[in-house]
């Protein structure tokens, strides 16, 4: 077992990804960390105040390492481009749904500062980060709160940039990764790399402990993870069906029956490059730059729109995030996918499989 685990009390290396916009809950992550894994809340998207509620009802379940995730970087508080194209096509969307017009919101100052100030103060055992990398001042602080590090790096050079900041491992998201690309320092189509083959160059190339990240569903996958370098994986696809996540029921319902090939790289929703089951939405946007504003500004466009198709029951609507492994989901409590996680990653490798080309829609 890695020293750092041993010092987290994990006794399983599973760490629940970070998936923001709903998914991760304090049930999810309290039950994965009470199995002996590493449960991660996603405050990317939350206030202060609701990070601190989340952590403190995760507190309450469990007694083990918890993990609160962040976003670093790539944060846009003006427009880049003319909206209006965008307008109008929300606005025949809108009157699909039975909405008022969209209108551009109003984009508050990077909220990182504030959250990660209230990470501070929480003290969790883990702080983790994507979209690029806190200042030396704020990974400073962070150490001596006796918080552990983790970065995430789609690239060799991300992963060699994150370990000259000293952080306590890296976590190597691959190309078959769902929801949001973590690159930073590169063309986001530059970074698609094949999850086994990026643990296998950042173990190479820096002595920070590595946690594999994408398309691994099954314990035959973890072990080809680990056998491949990897200290821990993380999964986020795996969970998205347990009954403690906040998965909506559309968004359930929608991933029944999908396969990786199902799956393309968007930035339609969101403004970022992220990986999700094509519907009609990505199929209307078509990734036209004209369409789409920086993030989080076309996340917060959308996001009207995403809420009413989920209680519509309306998918074409909905950022359907999920990795190439999606059709190997399993429906089940946390706590019984952890067990049946261990009993296959006991039977050893399967043999790792190169995930589908990059479909840019």
């Amino acid at each position: 077992m890695n020293a750092l685990l041993e010092k987290l009390r994990i006794t399983i290396p599973i760490i629940q990804a970070p998936m923001a916009g709903g998914p991760s809950t304090p049930e999810l992550a309290a039950a994965v960390s009470n199995a002996g894994g590493l449960g991660s809340l996603a405050g990317g998207y939350s206030s202060p105040e609701e990070i601190e509620r989340e952590f403190h009802a995760a507190r309450v379940l469990t007694d083990r390492a918890l993990n609160i995730n962040l976003f670093a970087g790539g944060y846009h508080e003006h427009l880049d481009r003319d909206a209006a194209p965008i307008l109008e096509l929300l606005g025949r969307v809108h009157a699909e749904l039975e909405l008022p017009s969209p209108v551009l919101p109003a984009i508050p100052p990077d909220p990182f500062p504030r959250q990660v100030e209230t990470v501070l103060g929480l003290r969790p055992e883990v702080f983790s980060f994507t979209f690029g990398i806190p200042s030396d001042e704020t990974l400073r602080e962070l150490r001596a709160a006796g918080i552990a590090i983790f970065g995430t790096a789609t690239t060799a050079a991300e992963g060699e940039m994150l370990a000259a900041k000293n952080v306590d491992a890296i976590v190597a998201q691959g190309a078959e990764a769902g929801a949001h690309r973590g690159t930073f320092a590169s063309p986001f189509a530059e970074a698609m790399v094949p999850t086994l083959e990026l643990v296998r160059e950042i173990a190479r190339r820096t002595d920070v402990p590595v946690i594999a990240s994408g398309g691994i569903m099954t314990g035959g996958e973890i072990a080809d993870a680990l056998h491949a370098g990897a200290m821990a994986v993380q999964l986020g696809t795996a969970f998205l069906a347990c009954p403690e996540a906040g998965t909506s029921s559309a968004y359930r319902d929608a991933l029944d029956g999908k396969s990786g090939a199902d799956t393309v790289i968007t930035r339609a929703y969101s403004g970022r490059a992220a990986r999700g089951v094509r519907n009609a939405f990505i199929d209307l946007v078509k990734e036209r730059d004209e369409l789409i504003l920086a993030f989080p500004i076309q996340n917060s466009l959308t996001r009207t729109m995403r809420g009413a198709a989920a209680k519509a029951m309306k998918p074409d609507y909905l950022s359907l995030w999920a990795g190439t492994g999606v059709a190997k989901m399993r429906r089940m409590p946390a706590a019984e996918l952890m067990r049946v996680l261990v009993a296959e990653l006991a039977r050893g490798p399967v043999g790792g499989q190169a995930p589908p080309p990059v479909d840019l829609r």
